[in-house]
């Protein structure tokens, strides 16, 4: 989605600077933020506008047009950034615009309601809008990187981009004060124009330091998905002499009875990967009718499950496993259980518990007719 502002609205992108303290060896504005440059980001958040100048340091000329590939006027940006934007407002000169837009290059992730907003303010009457935050933190004064002093936050206010303007007012207001300057604001102050504040995001960040790539990559991402799943499994005692429980084999007096090898705990915890993924339970992948699922080891279901989680996305929280029955004994088992299940869903064990308890000599399982077990994973996509 973008904005599509009234007719007579530009927007000016600048990224002419070299900005180092991002790090890297390239500016900022250029460098990769997720599957494009932060550049290519900030101007597909303008791409409704009837006209977008984009303001670029001489060197980046050629991979400017690359980027674009003509849908922007491209000019070349001066000594300062004061100068680099006087440069794009007199390219608008004599043009039927009579609105401006100026917004930093390295603030991609600015928002379709920050541009509206600053958009209605102007379309309202106002010669000058821009967006900002109010200040929430308490203030200090250091020297030394030590507190020596506080100063009041009321009143005081976080600036942003996109910075909107009368055209004529705010290319009068760079001739007149040829200076560099922090931002157009400052400028179109220093000519008397009058500035109305609207609504910031604390999202709309500009990438300064290093750090601020991680946090822009996690916000592009956007919010975090949690899936829960559960999963439920009996299988009946027959005839043998062990149990598979968990990947693990267990000397016992019976066997458990069942088409593949019968591992009610990692039935339980497959089918509560399933769950989570709202696919379905072992049943629609491995049909127990199809033979070549006979005496299978669970293995092959959970593997599967895990690998089509993490085609999904996701990564794992954390799995528990709980097993009912009278018998056999689990405790002894249970860490070469969580082994064996983290090897196959090539997960930390310390993710993953399995543990035991009994139904007080209750129902099938107080009978010892069978072992029943339950399962809950939790799968995370940032």
């Amino acid at each position: 989605m973008s904005v599509t502002p009234p007719t007579g609205f530009a927007a000016i992108i600048t990224a002419a600077g070299r900005g180092s303290r991002a790090g890297g060896d390239r500016p900022k504005q250029w460098c990769q933020l997720g599957d494009r440059p932060v550049l290519a980001h900030t101007l597909a958040a303008f791409s409704g506008f009837e006209r977008v100048v984009l303001v670029v340091h001489p060197d980046d000329m050629a991979q400017a047009i690359a980027l674009t590939c003509g849908s922007v006027t491209i000019v070349t940006g001066g000594d300062s950034r004061a100068a680099s934007v006087r440069a794009a407002l007199e390219s608008l000169e004599h043009s039927d615009i009579t609105h401006v837009l100026i917004h930093d290059g390295a603030r991609p992730l600015v928002s379709d309601e920050v541009i509206s907003g600053v958009v209605m303010a102007l379309s309202t009457g106002a010669e000058a809008a821009a967006p900002a935050v109010p200040v929430t933190d308490a203030l200090w004064r250091g020297e030394n990187l030590q507190v020596c002093g506080t100063a009041s936050r009321e009143g005081l206010y976080r600036a942003q981009t996109p910075q909107g303007f009368a055209l004529g007012a705010i290319l009068q207001a760079h001739r007149s004060h040829p200076q560099d300057a922090a931002d157009d604001v400052e400028l179109a102050r220093k000519s008397g124009i009058e500035v109305a504040i609207t609504p910031g995001d604390e999202n709309n960040l500009k990438i300064t330091y290093p750090a601020d790539f991680a946090r822009a990559e996690r916000l592009l991402r956007g919010h975090m998905d949690i899936r829960l799943g559960n999963g439920y499994d009996v299988h009946a005692f027959g005839p043998g002499d062990h149990v598979w429980l968990c990947g693990v084999q267990i000397p016992h007096d019976a066997g458990l009875l069942g088409h593949s090898d019968a591992d009610v705990g990692m039935h339980a915890l497959t089918d509560a990967i399933y769950g989570a993924l709202a696919e379905g339970d072992i049943g629609r992948h491995f049909p127990p009718s199809d033979p070549q699922w006979k005496g299978a080891d669970s293995a092959i279901f959970l593997r599967h499950a895990a690998e089509l989680a993490r085609e999904r996305g996701f990564a794992f929280g954390n799995a528990d496993i709980t097993l009912i029955c009278e018998a056999p004994k689990i405790g002894p088992h249970a860490g070469a259980m969580q082994d064996r299940l983290a090897a196959i869903m090539d997960l930390d064990a310390s993710r993953i518990s399995v543990k035991a308890t009994t139904s007080e000599r209750l129902g099938f399982t107080g009978r010892r007719e069978g072992i029943a077990a339950i399962a809950t994973i939790a799968l995370i996509k940032e």
